[in-house]
């Protein structure tokens, strides 16, 4: 006789801690479709990418 392995078919359970929710923005830290979401996302890249250039800039004058 062999013993039969229980695989199972069914969803896991949303109450497991390892589980999360699924599907589309789930799975991110921040909510695209929120009011003004494309302004503070141009906002946060420009910053950014820009900060570094201002340090650089402020280091090389600071001393002159």
């Amino acid at each position: 006789m062999v013993a039969r392995r229980g695989f199972h078919s069914t969803r896991a359970q949303l109450g497991s801690p390892y589980h999360y929710p699924e599907g589309p923005r789930s799975n991110i830290p921040f909510n695209p479709l929120t009011k003004f979401f494309a302004l503070r996302y141009w906002g946060f890249m420009f910053v950014g990418f820009s900060a570094p250039f201002g340090i650089a800039v402020w280091q090389t004058k600071k001393n002159q």
